[in-house]
């Protein structure tokens, strides 16, 4: 995971081995979802009920304004599409998106859903993961998930306590963006639930995709790179790709094809600025240490002052808060276009770290900021329901009564001071 977890779940286990004969012969419960399919996937899905090649395109063109644009549920709203085509798309698939399983809103106003996924096998009860909705002035970002779970183990968040499952697919990951326009009322088939004021794309709720949820994005590449082709074609979900963030924890051969393929904005979970401290918090560090890292950064295809790269920093109390480490990471990052995300640690039961006083963070930021950095101090959302960084998990945990009171404490003591209108 890289940076921003938040729901439990040991819910689902590691894959068992399926015999081959029973793998050959497993057939899914429910018909297939055409629901978060890019335009080429459509175009095959069509090619197996028959339709002639000649209008493939033209019909695909038709079932992504539908589905994209406007969020038909019902085959019966694609008015545009002949009635025997319908019958024929309804017979072989669905419109289904990951079923919400649990919601839960935030006194800020985050929400925090559990989605569970089609099984995709016979042993395969339906992963769960998290996606979560921060609203903000002017902007509402959206923090979807990657994978099911999470191989890398950084000490500090929640999510690297939930072993990994397996990799979304492309159209799950999706399929988050589409259950959240659902649930928000976030389509032009909706408006009508936002009174008589029509809404254009500029006042859309969900703005902002980022790729911080349960799971490390550049170890499933292939289906992020396919997830945000279709977030952000301008005839559908149409999000800009300079309003998606993937974050990473440093897969460094991933790195340049990200900026080539996908050109989305980058962000890079540090966290220290020493070798051996980021090889305790971050382990993948072991395999690309910091150097590597920096090269990475410095060549990243299209990065400027107008395309930075945001370094996400958490907080620890006497970890990694120091003045030395403030003057340590502004060398760390000479020549490279950055932000600096200062994020106080999001405590959660069984953590070791506690986050850094707010003074000393205020200093760390000063320091920052006055070597030339933007350094804001985020300002933690969702904690009361386990939705703020570095807290996701895919299956809520029942948290004793000592537990929650610890969380609520320190959400409490800490929640005034937090506000930070430049974050």
């Amino acid at each position: 995971m890289n940076q921003n977890p938040s729901f439990t779940a040991e819910t689902a286990s590691l894959p068992m081995a399926v015999p081959a004969s029973m793998a050959s012969t497993w057939v899914p419960a429910t018909l297939p979802s055409l629901v978060g399919r890019t335009r080429a996937g459509l175009i095959a899905a069509l090619a197996e009920i028959g339709v002639p090649e000649k209008e493939r395109r033209m019909r695909a063109s038709q079932l992504w304004h539908w589905i994209y644009q406007q969020g038909a549920r019902d085959w019966s709203a694609m008015t545009t599409i002949g009635k025997d085509l319908r019958m024929r798309l309804a017979a072989h698939f669905t419109l289904a998106l990951p079923e919400v399983t649990s919601e839960q809103m935030s006194t800020d106003g985050t929400r925090k859903w559990l989605m569970r996924m089609a099984p995709t096998g016979p042993h395969d009860r339906g992963a769960e993961i998290e996606c979560v909705y921060i609203p903000e002035v002017g902007r509402g970002t959206l923090c979807v998930s990657s994978q099911v779970g999470c191989t890398l183990t950084c000490t500090f968040c929640h999510t690297g306590t939930q072993r990994l499952v397996r990799n979304l697919t492309a159209a799950e990951i999706v399929g988050q963006l589409m259950v959240a326009r659902l649930r928000l009322n976030d389509f032009p088939s909706q408006l009508g639930a936002h009174g008589t004021v029509p809404r254009n794309d500029d006042s859309r709720l969900v703005t902002n995709i980022v790729f911080m949820g349960m799971g490390e994005p550049l170890y499933n590449f292939e289906s992020v790179r396919d997830a945000i082709e279709v977030m952000s074609d301008g005839d559908g979900l149409s999000l800009s790709r300079r309003r998606i963030t993937v974050s990473t924890s440093g897969v460094v051969p991933q790195i340049a094809p990200l900026g080539q393929d996908v050109s989305a904005m980058l962000a890079i979970s540090l966290h220290a600025v020493r070798n051996d401290l980021r090889d305790e918090l971050v382990p993948l560090n072991r395999k690309y240490p910091i150097e590597m890292l920096m090269q990475a950064c410095r060549t990243y295809p299209g990065v400027s002052n107008a395309r930075r790269i945001t370094f996400e920093y958490v907080m620890l109390k006497a970890v990694n808060d120091s003045d030395a480490e403030a003057r340590d990471l502004v060398r760390l990052l000479k020549g490279i276009p950055a932000k600096i995300n200062l994020i106080p640690f999001n405590p959660w039961p069984g953590t070791r770290y506690a986050c850094s006083d707010w003074d000393r963070i205020e200093h760390f930021s000063d320091i920052v900021f006055r070597a030339g950095y933007a350094s804001p101090v985020r300002t933690p959302r969702g904690r009361d329901i386990l939705a703020a960084c570095g807290q996701l998990k895919s299956e809520t945990e029942k948290l004793s009564a000592r537990a929650r009171m610890i969380l609520d404490d320190e959400t409490r003591s800490n929640g005034a001071a937090m506000s930070d209108p430049s974050a």
